[in-house]
Parts: C-alpha cells; structure tokens; sequence
C-alpha cells in the first residue's frame, strides 16, 4: 500500500514541526494524497474537512482554479530573481495593491517568506530605525502575556509561550510582557471593553517607566492565535495606539494570522475604535509595521510581508550603506508567491468575500447554538471566521483524544489544550458547517 510505505518513509526521513516524533510510534501520520475545496483525500480515498485551514494559511481552497491558473502563467513567465538590484512586475503589483488596501500611510513593503521572519524583520527594522535616529538605547519590546509571535530567536524573545521559553531561554534575550485583555479575565459584572480599557492602564504604566529603552510595542490584534484564541475587545487597541504615540514607542501589529480578512475585515486593525468615548464608531488603527503572512498567497507559496511608514522608511535613505537596512532572503519577493498573493486579492473583490463571509458567521453562530449551550462547554467565542471554546474534560490528553475522533468524523481540528477552534477557508458551504458542528458535538458526548 503507497500510504503504508510513505508513512514508514516520513518517519524515518522528515522531522515534523512542533512534534514528539517518537508519539508516531501510537499515532499514525496521516498522508495526504491530495487536496480539493474544503477536503484533504488520504491514500484511501477517505476525506477531512479542514476545519483549520491547514495552520490557518488557507482561504479560498485547496486546489482552487483561480490561483493554479495565476501561478501557471506566471511559471510560463519567470520564477524567480533575486530581489537585490532587480525588480519585477508581481512584487510591484503587490506592493501597490498592499499599500491601497492597509491602513493609512503603509506604503513601503519589505518581503520575507514566512511570519517569523517577518517579526524579525519588523524587530530588527524598529531598532535600526532608532539608532539610525541617534537613539540607539531603544532597544527592547514589550508583548502581551501569552503572546505568539514565532520561533526564531527575535520572535521568541516577544513570544510569551513557557514551552519555548523554557527550551532557549540561554539563546533569548529577556522582554516585558503586560496583561492580555483576555476578555474571560474579567471580574463578574466588568464589560470586555471596560476589562481592554483596565488592561491598557498597565501598559501605560510600564510605557511611563520605561519608555525611554522600548523600541516597540508587538501585539496580535484582537486574537491571540496560539493562546487558544484568546480574544479581546478592540479599545485595546485604540488606546495602545495613543499610547504608543505618547511615549515615541513603534506599534507592530502582527497580523499574520488574523489578517486577510480572518476577522470580518481585511485588517483586523480596522476595528480599532476612533476614541474611547461611548458613542464610537469604528474607525480603526494604523500600526508603525504591519506583519503579513499565512492568507497573504492563499495557503499556496511562502510568502510575507512586512508594511511601514515612509518616516520609517527615509530614516534608512542614506549614503551609508551601515544605515540601509540589513536584512536580506533568498527567495524575497518570489514572482511565483506574489503571484499566488494577486490571485487572492482578486478573489476577495470580485466574490466580495468580506460581506459573504459575515453571513457565513451569522450562519454558523446560529447553527451552533448547541455547542454553545453544551453543559461542558465554556466560553464559546467568535470573531470573524474564527470560532473557539473550552471543554470541561477529565482527560489530560484531551487534545489527542479530540483530534483522533476528529479524523474518524472526517474532520481535521487541531485542538490546543482543552480549546477547541474553527478556523476554515471561506469557501465553506453550509452543509459543511452542518457537518462540522453535527460532528463536533457528538466528538464532545464520546470524550467527555
């Protein structure tokens, strides 16, 4: 059987991210043949709805017509060159349709190929920019308690995870993390905009002390991924902005997992109120950086973008080549990955994919009324096409125990910790979503 040996194969030859290799000896890889719509098919022709959008990075489908056609042409055409002394037509095109669509006064794009290279980038760029400036002491960050970030060394280093921190933290330099706005962190009767607002004061107090050695402030708006999506309101992002312009700190909004429409906008900065005042309207934030990846190239190619300001920008414009920014990838810019970015951006304006995904929110809210209500079930949250709740299990393994009943329901769910979250391509259907919330209950009733 081709699965049977290409499993035997993997485990000898590949080492997984993020994984115990020695649990393959229980629990089985599963090798996937190939990919279509909301489906990945094994070996055998069984199916998985792919519920989180393989790591969050697919929007519009696997396999989808649109971008396989925009990815062949440009195969025709040219696939890559460096990005260093040459240019090319799809990271132009990108770069100025990215600079229409951001928030105001983004205008400069610096690529990379994947979210943690981003970060550093945008790290490296905030403290460059401030020795450039004759400031060089602005050195440090500052990140939300059980923020992620990534798993580089400057990623790590604003990355509030204790399993990492744990492992390199000879190899991490040492950042101040202030509370998350976490709305389940509340006290009874507090609202999640007043607990935001509370959260934010400790932020302002940590910029009044120290403001003078902080380079920039890091913050995934309005969800933290990999905390089990943790989800805020977004006055804490109004009033981190304020504050970050109070005190002359950059603001970087890593959008690489909510961004691409992720959070019923394009942006999720977008939803940052225009005041704290009662009567707000939304209005939204323009951060200093804005981090971009997953979404970015539809889930095809490896792909990101780091966005920022033309002050940021002229701060580098110099003779010397010591205040240029020093920073470089092999595949920048990739013509094949842009490409692929095009592509999806022109899915979201012509299926006009923001409105259509709002319904498909109000449908699934509606549909999962049970899970909502499930006696073992806490918290249930949504914001945009993401949806996350906690389950009161006995079982330690309880994300183990739900990922392989998943896989027998035909559904590929990730869970992190005793969280449960939906995180799909736009393009589900509503039987689909039928079937995800059908199968997710009856997952809950066998493993509870």
């Amino acid at each position: 059987m081709p699965n049977i040996n290409l499993l035997a194969r993997s485990r000898s030859a590949v080492w997984h991210p993020c994984t115990q290799m020695k649990h393959h000896e229980t629990l089985p890889l599963i090798p996937i043949q190939r990919g279509q719509g909301m489906w990945l098919y094994d070996f055998d022709g069984k199916r998985y709805l792919d519920a989180v959008s393989s790591w969050w990075v697919n929007l519009f489908g696997h396999c989808n017509p649109r971008i396989n056609t925009a990815i062949t042409l440009q195969l025709e055409q040219l696939e890559h060159v460096m990005l260093a002394g040459f240019t090319h037509e799809p990271v132009v095109q990108l770069s100025e349709r990215l600079a229409q669509l951001a928030p105001v006064g983004l205008g400069h794009c610096f690529y990379a190929s994947d979210g943690a290279s981003a970060i550093e980038i945008a790290l490296k760029m905030s403290v460059h920019y401030w020795r450039n400036s004759g400031r060089p002491h602005k050195s440090n960050f500052i990140s939300l308690q059980n923020s992620y970030h990534g798993e580089t060394l400057g990623a790590l280093s604003v990355t509030d995870v204790a399993l990492f921190k744990g492992a390199y933290s000879a190899l991490i330099k040492q950042n101040a993390t202030v509370l998350s706005p976490d709305w389940r962190n509340a006290e009874s009767g507090e609202s999640a905009r007043d607990y935001a607002v509370r959260c934010a004061a400790q932020l302002e107090t940590h910029l009044q002390q120290h403001h003078h050695n902080i380079a920039a402030f890091i913050i995934e708006p309005l969800v933290q991924g990999a905390a089990g999506m943790v989800m805020y309101h977004p006055a804490y992002l109004t009033r981190a902005r304020e504050l970050c312009d109070q005190y002359d700190v950059h603001f970087i909004a890593d959008e690489i997992a909510v961004g691409m429409g992720r959070t019923g906008t394009m942006f999720a900065c977008e939803q940052a109120e225009k005041s704290l005042g009662r009567d707000s309207t939304e209005e939204g934030v323009s951060p200093d950086f804005l981090c971009l990846s997953k979404g970015l190239s539809g889930g095809y190619l490896p792909l990101s973008v780091v966005m920022t300001t033309d002050t940021i920008y002229q701060a580098f414009y110099a003779d010397k080549v010591t205040c240029g920014f020093l920073h470089s990838h092999s595949y920048t810019g990739n013509p094949l990955a842009c490409r692929a970015a095009l592509a999806t951006l022109e899915i979201f304006e012509q299926d006009n994919v923001i409105a259509t995904n709002r319904n498909k929110a109000v449908y699934l809210n509606r549909i999962a009324e049970p899970l909502r209500d499930h006696p073992r079930v806490k918290n249930f949250r949504n914001t945009g096409m993401i949806w996350a709740f906690e389950v009161d299990s006995l079982y330690d393994d309880f994300a183990q125990r739900c990922f392989s009943l998943a896989l027998e329901k035909e559904l590929l769910l990730r869970p992190m910790g005793n969280t449960i979250y939906f995180m799909p391509p736009y393009i589900i259907s509503e039987a689909e979503m039928d079937m995800l919330v059908e199968n997710t209950l009856a997952i809950i009733a066998a493993i509870i």
